[in-house]
């Protein structure tokens, strides 16, 4: 049976992208068939997974020759658009089991996912429980102020906050070599992997 995770915000740069090939990455490296479906313009993911190298494993780019091909598809993670409202929100929250809202420590990314989770919560498969939806502040400094406001804005929600994940150039430098920190040695992610741990209990319960 294949697991679905929708990845949504409708704020540009909240870091989806990041959180989609990350996931993707850490279920295929646990031996999992994952397929990868880039709903963006930007088709970030999708470039992600051109850089990817033929010794990491495989992540299935979704609606791809290789992907027609394979049975057995484990997981499907879906790296939504910006903009993402209405009858295309609707059509892909039927198709998640799980969804995972990023969100940024700013002023425009509160403002911006605030209506967005008013939104979610009023849907026909969250209010079923036929979708579940979890939280991940992203790009969090603890030391800061914008980070007490995020602190405050998860707050305001009846749903799970799963983890925070630290500002830091790990992310970024991976995935300019199409990895992502489940490619790379433990030692030198270590503080992140122990961030990513309550996220990824949620994804596989």
């Amino acid at each position: 049976m294949i697991s679905t995770l929708l990845v949504a915000n409708p704020k540009g740069g909240s870091g989806k992208t990041t959180l989609a090939t990350n996931i993707a990455s850490h279920l295929a490296n646990r031996n999992e068939r994952v397929v990868l479906w880039d709903l963006d313009r930007q088709r970030s993911a999708l470039r992600w997974l051109d850089l990817r190298p033929e010794e990491l494993p495989r992540i299935i780019p979704f609606g791809s020759r290789e992907e027609e091909k394979l049975a057995g598809v484990n997981w499907l993670i879906l790296d939504s658009p910006a903009g993402l409202h209405g009858k295309s929100l609707t059509r892909l929250l039927k198709l998640a089991n799980k969804v995972l809202v990023p969100v940024q420590p700013s002023l425009f990314d509160l403002d911006a996912t605030r209506d967005f989770m008013r939104t979610l919560s009023e849907a026909k498969a969250v209010r079923k429980q036929n979708t579940f939806v979890g939280m991940v502040g992203m790009r969090v400094d603890p030391r800061t102020r914008a980070s007490s406001h995020l602190e405050a804005f998860l707050g305001e929600f009846d749903l799970p906050v799963l983890t925070c994940l630290r500002n830091t150039q790990v992310y970024v430098n991976a995935a300019f070599e199409g990895s992502s920190i489940f490619d790379l040695p433990a030692n030198l992610v270590r503080r992140d992997l122990e961030q990513w741990e309550p996220l990824l209990e949620w994804i596989k319960d």
